[in-house]
């Protein structure tokens, strides 16, 4: 670990982030987090806040393993970018190449009456369109990762909801790279675990990365929390049991936990353009691809955080756009319950908060210390 002046940030200016989590946690608005960033090579800044358990007294430690949830995403686009580089499939493929169903898709739009009106695709679904969330496809059974049936379930299920849009129209959140985790399976022949053990985990040693938490590991394992009405949090009771057995289905969208220095590990992969520490996943081309801007021409930016979108990745489009601190070209994902990762080229910097709070009726605290985090920069 280096130091944060090796790293160009002004430790002065750090501890703007160690004031705003101390008052939340404090104020019981947190439990707990931690918080990192890597810069110029070396770790500028780590630290745990507050705990892990608040109820059990656990105070919040360096290899917490985390809910990540829609972080998951990024991972699952990285191995689907895989198998592109292998000609497996094409980007432009159709996903009905791969489950017949969703040859026979319909949109709901919008009838002379109001009532919606079931139309024809004007064109397929394609392996684009599920990486840049533009396929029309929404986020049914509300939380894809616990989804009760199997793989072929799930295809089965989601192929028989009308889309809300044609294919390319627009960006709507989805479960698509639900789907692009049950493609992975079929073409690979393997569960999706088996294949980003192979593919990602064991290269990037990512040791603590999966969709379940072994007994030995429970002990790192945060508790969740909620809030209240107001703004206080509660604990989240039985969620830890579905992670504490190996599911049916297996959520690319959702499904995986970790810590945040395996998270680290993957970002600076990506952040050195697909490579990390003599160990190539993907090419650097391939790497520009996914982090470029893949919103229709004209799509206006997603709110409420003002980014383009990627390959599973936010894409910062403008300053001017974001009305943030932040760098052109930026990238990154966050998960449901707080956590989130940036990754910025231009600063050669990644930056990371851990929290373990959903759903949070409060600020979008990880965006509020990503902006701590930019104004130490002093280089």
């Amino acid at each position: 670990m280096g130091s944060s002046a090796q790293g160009g940030l002004c430790n002065k200016r750090l501890k703007n982030v160690d004031a705003y989590l101390e008052r939340l946690i404090g104020e019981r608005v947190i439990a707990g987090a931690m918080t990192l960033i890597a810069r110029h090579g070396c770790i500028a800044h780590q630290r745990c806040y507050g705990f892990m358990d608040v109820e059990k007294n656990i105070p919040m430690r360096e290899d917490t393993i985390f809910r990540l949830y829609s972080m998951t995403k990024p991972v699952v686009s990285v191995v689907t970018l895989m198998l592109v580089e292998e000609g497996v499939w094409a980007l432009n493929d159709p996903v009905s190449r791969f489950f017949p169903a969703f040859a026979d898709l319909q949109v709901a739009e919008p009838g002379p009456e109001n009532p919606s009106r079931l139309v024809p695709l004007r064109r397929p679904i394609t392996i684009h369109d599920l990486l840049t969330h533009t396929g029309g496809l929404t986020y049914p059974f509300n939380c894809c990762f616990n989804y009760p049936g199997d793989s072929a379930h799930f295809i089965d299920a989601i192929s028989k909801i009308p889309l809300a849009a044609q294919p390319g129209e627009k960006w709507i959140y989805s479960a698509s790279n639900d789907i692009l985790g049950c493609m992975i399976e079929k073409v690979t022949g393997q569960r999706l675990d088996q294949v980003m053990a192979e593919r990602v985990f064991r290269p990037l040693g990512m040791d603590d990365t999966g969709f379940t938490v072994p007994e030995k590991k429970r002990v790192r394992f945060s508790a969740l929390y909620k809030h209240d009405d107001q703004i206080r949090i509660v604990r989240r009771e039985n969620d830890d049991h579905p992670y504490f057995e190996q599911p049916i289905f297996l959520s690319g969208g959702s499904g995986l936990t970790g810590t945040t220095a395996d998270y680290l590990r993957f970002c600076l992969m990506l952040l050195r353009g697909g490579e990390w520490n003599g160990i190539r996943l993907l090419s650097r081309k391939t790497v520009e691809l996914m982090r470029q801007d893949h919103l229709p021409p004209g799509h206006p930016p997603i709110v409420p955080f003002n980014f383009g979108y990627g390959y599973g990745v936010s894409v910062i489009r403008s300053l001017a756009e974001k009305k943030d601190l932040c760098s052109v070209g930026e990238f990154g994902w966050g998960g449901a319950a707080g956590t989130n990762a940036w990754i910025d080229p231009a600063e050669d910097m990644i930056s990371m908060i851990m929290l373990q709070l959903y759903p949070s009726k409060g600020p979008f605290i990880d965006h509020r210390v990503k902006t701590l985090f930019t104004q130490a920069i002093v280089d």
